[in-house]
């Protein structure tokens, strides 16, 4: 799954009840974070045992509803105090391959302006 770096990606920090469709997610984005589910961003939901994922998206005409379950392991999710958070798509790629979004081993990003 490949984002537009313009896409912001926004975590609900804790645990949601993953028995929520689409229109319950997105009643949890517009009621509860006061957002805009029809925005151009991708929003990520985590239950409690922290194994599974939806993740909520708006594309043109109707909604994507993403799932991630994980067979073994959990995923480093957030749980601040903060209704939600904001990460790249490079830190979603991480939370999703069970990395956490602190961790240090990754390589720095490489722009045409850190080359010369």
């Amino acid at each position: 799954m490949t984002l537009p770096s313009s896409h912001r990606v926004y975590l609900a920090c804790g645990s949601t009840d993953l028995r929520k469709s689409i229109d319950g997610l997105a009643a949890i984005v517009q009621e509860g974070f006061g957002l805009d589910p029809f925005s151009p961003c991708l929003f990520v939901f985590c239950n409690r045992e922290r194994n599974k994922l939806k993740m909520l998206y708006w594309e043109h005409n109707g909604f994507w509803l993403f799932y991630r379950r994980l067979e073994r392991g959990t995923f480093q999710w957030p749980t601040g105090n903060e209704r939600t958070t904001v990460v790249s798509s490079r830190e979603l790629r991480w939370l999703l391959d069970g990395l956490s979004l602190s961790q240090r081993q990754a390589h720095a990003k490489v722009t045409a302006e850190t080359v010369i």
